[in-house]
């Protein structure tokens, strides 16, 4: 007999609003404390002590409007978050600072999260949809400098980017765009030329979520239906299906792959947080705790093993935060 799926370890409360996204900082040196972020639809970044299990900072600076997408670069003092004001804010959190460095206003009022990926040391790519509704704009940071902005061919019909993952397969090789569109495809873009690498319609609905792994060269994305499409990328970097998956309600909110590679989590409008294996996509478990939509789903990036976590947040104001499968 199965064993029946655990309770969270804890749960955070006291955002006081829905939450739509997470982001972890666990990585550091002894004795940094394990952070949570976690983004709110009433505007505030609450900065979640993981021993304390309470708030150590409340961040202010989206004039209170959604947040839907919080990063952290390189170090828990550096946090990137984006919000419904359609700004962009770069933050400087060291010795206790709680303050703006400096923000991008983006002229696109979608809820398409931007992507981040660290090109060197001091330099990242950051994606985010763009002022035309089908393109995709790509900033140097953090001197903002314009990379390239990413435009479908005429009459391609894509509508608008809804979900963006930048990324690139060793440091120093060329990096490369995934993006869902509002059509249900999923396209590779290259950036140095601004083509379109390859192009794949893996779903009858708009693209919700994908996330993707270099090394195995294999991805995966949900929408609103009950489908999660897998696809793979071949050597000729041509986007083809690998598999589907059928689930048993409608709706996908986010996707996220473990940094291991070994599970993933779907975070569900059901209310339910799916794990599966991502060799074969096996259904794992099904974590059964929220009493709202889940909005995102995010694994910690703790150095050992053991001590890695998942949290889910809702729209019914809690985050759930689950230790499974932690074993090697």
């Amino acid at each position: 007999m199965a064993l029946p799926p655990p309770d969270p370890q804890f749960v955070l409360r006291g955002t006081g609003a829905a939450v739509h996204t997470l982001r972890f900082s666990c990585g550091g040196q002894e004795p940094d404390v394990p952070l949570l972020f976690s983004g709110s639809e009433n505007g505030f970044i609450h900065v979640w002590n993981l021993r304390t299990h309470r708030v150590d900072t409340t961040l202010d600076g989206h004039g209170r409007k959604s947040v839907y997408c919080v990063e952290t670069m390189g170090s828990k003092d550096r946090l990137l978050s984006q919000g419904r004001d359609q700004r962009i804010c770069l933050w400087d959190l060291a010795e206790g600072r709680t303050s703006v460095t400096d923000s991008v206003f983006m002229e696109n009022v979608g809820f398409c999260r931007c992507s981040l990926l660290k090109v060197t040391q001091e330099r990242w790519l950051m994606a985010m949809a763009a002022k035309a509704l089908e393109e995709v704009q790509v900033l140097e940071l953090p001197s903002k400098t314009s990379v390239c902005t990413l435009k479908p061919e005429v009459g391609a019909k894509l509508g608008m980017p809804m979900c963006l993952k930048l990324w690139q397969l060793s440091c120093g090789s060329q990096p490369l765009l995934l993006a869902g569109y509002e059509d249900g495809s999923v396209v590779l873009w290259n950036l140095s030329t601004g083509k379109v690498l390859s192009q794949l319609v893996c779903h009858q609905e708009p693209v919700m979520s994908l996330d993707f792994d270099s090394e195995k060269a294999k991805g995966i994305s949900g929408s609103s239906e009950k489908v999660l499409s897998i696809w793979s990328l071949n050597e000729q970097q041509n986007l083809q299906v690998y598999k589907t998956h059928k689930l048993v309600n409608t709706g996908i909110s986010d996707i996220t792959i473990r940094p291991d590679k070994k599970i993933l989590a779907t975070a569900g409008w059901d209310h339910r947080i799916r794990i599966f294996g991502w060799k074969k996509l096996k259904p794992l478990a099904v974590l059964d705790y929220h009493t709202a939509t889940i909005h995102c789903v995010s694994f910690s990036d703790h150095k050992n093993p053991s001590e890695r976590l998942l949290a889910a947040g809702s729209k019914d104001h809690r985050i759930s935060i689950w230790s499974i499968y932690t074993q090697t």
